[in-house]
């Protein structure tokens, strides 16, 4: 059995298809298509005409692509990106009625405990209690539990890319006070999730995401052609000597440093920032870079608990869309 996911994120819109019958989703293709949606997109603004164009042109293509692979229509999603923005039912119904896929919107917390999943899964029971952080482009997700689902998920709005148009938009590279305010408002607003993951003291503590995987390389875990099972680990204290290497250089530089690519070269400085913060803040001296995140968290709960779960996250949207107003979400009721 073949399971495909379309996941519309703030760079680029990627499906992977993957085979799902042992109980893992073993992924036989993956595209991806670069959209770029957080440079289009302003905080709190609407998703521009065109890129409304963009998106259905590429969730078209990936599903005609899933469909070449075996796959059922894909379980489609998209992020804060979409999430945030005041025309997001219009753009949800205008990929519904020209692709005839039911692309959704994810809570920000179901997107922590779906990633929490993916974590646990990959990590296995032997880590014990677990802490995840993700940085996504608009948000970012925080989980901690000791069984398959989380005990606690929070998302918070400080995305690499919304947090980069905030504060450094302007200068490049940015003025050390601009650096330090960031540093202030993620503090913040990470207290209250901070105490409490202090307050667990995981056992293991991990991280997944672009963000992460690409500041684990700049600190000097191996490189992705190494493969996914090379153990990745990113410490605090490099961390912080990072974060001046990438404030010292303009973005067109940054994307010269080992790991940080040019498409997210003008983010890397923001989600540096949040990352370091995070983990002093929540007592982290170091995380293990996990490559599976909220794409396998959404395969492994279809995987898991069948069908019905996503038909009940479609039924919410299309409530909403309807004019019912927003809709709560709560997906995370097996925690064995």
């Amino acid at each position: 059995m073949r399971t495909s996911v379309v996941d519309v994120g703030s760079k680029t819109v990627r499906l992977v298809v993957s085979d799902t019958e042992g109980g893992a989703p073993l992924p036989v293709h993956t595209s991806k298509w670069r959209l770029r949606l957080s440079e289009q997109v302003t905080p709190g603004g609407p998703v521009p005409e065109q890129a409304v164009e963009d998106l259905v042109e590429a969730v078209a293509a990936a599903d005609r692509a899933a469909a070449r692979w075996g796959a059922a229509g894909p379980l489609a999603f998209a992020t804060a990106v979409v999430r945030g923005a005041p025309n997001r039912l219009e753009v949800l119904r205008a990929v519904r009625e020209r692709t005839g896929v039911e692309l959704c919107t994810l809570p920000g917390e179901v997107e922590a405990e779906l990633t929490f999943l993916a974590a646990r899964r990959w990590m296995g029971w032997r880590c014990g209690p677990l802490a995840m952080l993700d940085i996504g482009g608009g948000s970012m997700e925080v989980a901690f539990g000791r069984g398959r689902l989380p005990d606690f998920a929070a998302s918070l709005p400080l995305g690499a890319a919304r947090l980069t148009h905030e504060y450094f938009e302007k200068e490049d590279p940015p003025a050390p006070q601009r650096v330090r305010a960031l540093r202030r408002r993620v503090r913040h607003q990470m207290r209250d999730v901070a105490a409490r993951i202090r307050w667990e003291g995981p056992r293991t503590a991990v991280a997944t995401s672009r963000t992460f995987q690409q500041l684990g390389r700049l600190c000097g875990a191996a490189p992705g052609r190494h493969g996914p099972f090379v153990e990745r680990e990113l410490r605090s204290a490099d961390l912080r000597g990072a974060i001046d290497r990438l404030a010292a250089l303009p973005a067109a530089d940054r994307a010269r440093l080992p790991g940080i690519s040019a498409p997210r070269s003008v983010q890397s400085l923001a989600g540096a920032v949040v990352a370091h913060t995070a983990m002093k803040l929540t007592g982290l001296r170091a995380v293990t870079i996990c490559p599976w995140a909220l794409r396998e968290g959404v395969l492994l709960r279809h995987v898991e608990d069948g069908p019905s779960w996503w038909a009940e996250i479609t039924r919410l949207n299309e409530k909403e869309a309807a004019g019912a107003g927003p809709v709560p979400l709560r997906i995370a009721t097996a925690r064995g």
